[in-house]
């Protein structure tokens, strides 16, 4: 287990997408290397974040 909870490594895989199966579109950001590491918003509330390099 990581000591830096923002620490990722090489098998990490954190992917983004809009999930538009229900009537409501929302965000959804998970790690897909992890079992129930997601977390979704309504796409109309999520916030509109700087390009990372």
């Amino acid at each position: 287990m990581a000591t830096n909870p923002h620490a990722m490594t090489s098998d990490e895989t954190i992917v983004g997408s809009i999930d538009s199966s229900n009537s409501n579109e929302e965000y959804v950001i998970a790690d897909i290397s992890a079992d129930g590491a997601w977390l979704s918003m309504e796409a109309a509330d999520a916030p509109t974040l700087p390009a990372w390099r």
